[in-house]
């Protein structure tokens, strides 16, 4: 296969992906009304449909229509509203008594568009649950669980805390309800631990741990691809991502877990270890914010219902950064998306932060890994470019063979003369045909890793490069870079070796690169700074290569009447071509 028909398609596949991750939108679909007296989850798999009834509809709103408390007089509890801060080395965390759950989780390394530490938790959807909340199957001991103030002992500290922090919510009514509710967080670390305990008339009852809307960030739409979806690992190492459209055909999972919850494209929100139990989805859709008209973008909730109820369950809240999920187990950094070339991948995204502790900006680092990775596959872009040459001087003669066979059909047996003779001319001109595409080949996988590390890495979000880039992960907001990676794709396309003579062919690849410009528009601008300085290394290296092994020896293939004065005995090939100047000389020779 030529190189140029091996590079058309794969541009094409890149434009298609291009097209559909960055320009095509899926419409939201909107939550079908459930039926009356029916489970939200009637429509799942039978694995849904035998499971009980804290498992059956763990994630319905709040709002619609909110259930009745019991009736009771508090015996233990509070008579305000209480907020809890807790700061610690990584996040600032509050908590609300008013049913003892989670209000806000904020990231203080990570910043929002408005340069505050990024919130994770969605606190703004009006009658979604919060994390924390507790489902059982009764919908009036729900009410009571969530609405009711929570005494609380362990009180928070000024300052960042130093060493973990333990907190204790109670509330204990005339009805016989009883719940102790439990939070463990690590001075260190984005984990928090809880336990829960209920029970009714000195009865425990089982609970589902149920965390609102994830991952809270849905305002960070110019940050790359920030599209929420369940994570899934097993103890069998199988790992699952699945789509909201995925949680649609089946919301409800059993298994023996070593990660439950959901994850967008920087950020985690996960129990760890949960063991053996139930995890229950469901998509929330969320309007945009007045004046933007973006389609409504689609968060998911999630519970968890363990088989054990006296575990606890850890959870992780934070980013997907390769070094702090290694620290929780080698296993979790799976939990970051690098694709089928993820052995790739680590190295690079090690590579790049060494790179960067010498440089300290993330930009000028990618501008220097793609100098390295390009100057360590010299040898073989050199081999293909020197391939492509050879070809290029012996295409008159492949075309000549061609042009004398045309007249036959594909099915004909004369076809088979043309192979064998463009065969003996390979041969006699030492030429492989698949000497140029293979070590082009060999090059894609790093191409992949490449692009799976920039728009996957957490390090470049928010990170500056110069002048109007502010952030890697972001868009170029004058759109220099894009138009700059096409001026390169332009120029070095210009230059590349013709491998076919086909005008066709020749036009269509002219126009890729402006298709490419404009699909490459809306790419992360540190995305487009690896493709604008790979370009313009490999004009360089063209040109080095042009210089090393001097212009091309085109062959020009004489007339056929020409070909006929050719003296008796010599072979197709030598018949078939001769140099300028020797196919004049011999031409007046023989007249």
């Amino acid at each position: 296969m030529e190189r140029r028909v091996l590079f058309a398609i794969f541009l094409s596949f890149l434009v298609l992906y291009a097209y559909q991750a960055l320009v095509v939108k899926p419409v939201p679909k909107q939550p079908a009304p459930a039926a009356s007296g029916a489970s939200p989850t009637a429509n799942g798999t039978a694995a849904a449909t035998k499971a009980p009834a804290a498992a059956q509809a763990p994630l319905q709103p709040e709002s619609v229509p909110p259930a009745i408390p019991r009736e009771a007089t508090p015996i233990v509890g509070d008579s305000v509203d209480r907020d809890v801060r807790i700061e610690t080395r990584d996040v600032i965390a509050v908590f609300t008594n008013r049913g003892a759950r989670l209000k806000s989780w904020r990231l203080k390394h990570y910043r929002d568009q408005q340069h505050q530490p990024q919130e994770l938790i969605e606190n703004r959807l009006a009658g979604q649950p919060l994390p924390f909340t507790l489902r059982t199957g009764d919908e009036a001991l729900n009410a009571t669980l969530n609405g009711a103030l929570y005494s609380m002992s362990g009180a928070p500290v000024e300052a960042a805390i130093t060493s973990p922090v333990d907190l204790r919510f109670e509330y204990q009514d005339s009805s016989g309800v009883h719940a102790v509710k439990q939070f463990h967080l690590s001075a260190d670390a984005y984990l928090v631990e809880f336990r829960s305990a209920v029970t009714d008339h000195d009865r425990l009852v089982k609970a589902a741990v149920v965390w609102g809307p994830a991952v809270g960030d849905f305002a960070e739409t110019t940050r790359g691809a920030q599209t929420s979806g369940a994570l899934l690992f097993d103890n069998n190492g199988k790992v699952q991502r699945l789509s909201v459209k995925d949680l649609a055909k089946q919301p409800v999972y059993d298994g023996d877990f070593r990660l439950a919850g959901v994850d967008d494209n920087y950020f985690l929100t996960a129990a760890l270890t949960p063991g053996s139990g139930r995890v229950s989805y469901q998509s929330v859709a969320v309007p945009p914010s007045p004046p933007s008209k973006d389609p409504a973008r689609e968060l998911v909730s999630y519970a968890i219902e363990p088989a054990r109820d006296d575990a606890p369950l850890k959870f992780f809240v934070g980013p997907k950064d390769f070094d702090v999920l290694s620290t929780l187990g080698p296993e979790y950094t799976r939990a970051i998306n690098f694709g089928v070339f993820s052995v790739i991948v680590v190295p690079l995204l090690k590579s790049l932060k060494w790179v960067n502790g010498f440089i300290g900006n993330y930009g000028w680092s990618i501008v220097v890994l793609t100098i390295l990775i390009n100057v360590v596959m010299f040898p073989l872009q050199h081999k293909s470019i020197v391939s492509m040459r050879k070809m290029q001087e012996i295409q008159p003669q492949i075309k000549a063979i061609q042009d004398r066979y045309a007249k036959y059909s594909t099915t004909d047996p004369e076809r088979q003369k043309m192979n064998q003779e463009m065969m003996a001319l390979y041969r006699e001109r030492g030429v492989n045909p698949a000497s140029g595409c293979v070590p082009m080949l060999l090059t894609l996988p790093v191409l992949y890793a490449m692009w799976a590390m920039l728009t996957t890495a957490i390090e470049l979000r928010g990170a500056p490069f110069v002048g109007w880039i502010h952030d890697l992960t972001a868009r170029d907001p004058y759109y220099v870079t894009p138009v700059l990676m096409g001026v390169t794709q332009f120029w070095q396309q210009k230059i590349t070796p013709a491998a076919g003579a086909d005008p066709a062919q020749q036009r269509m690849m002219m126009i890729m690169p402006l298709v490419m410009t404009v699909m490459f528009l809306w790419l992360p601008a540190g995305a487009l700074i690896y493709y604008t300085v790979g370009g313009v290394l490999r004009i360089g290296q063209q040109y080095m290569t042009n210089y090393l092994i001097g212009p091309p020896n085109v062959r020009v293939v004489r007339p056929p009447a020409e070909r006929r004065l050719k003296r008796v005995g010599a072979g197709k090939t030598e018949a078939a071509d001769t140099n300028a100047s020797g196919g004049d000389t011999n031409s007046k020779g023989g007249a």
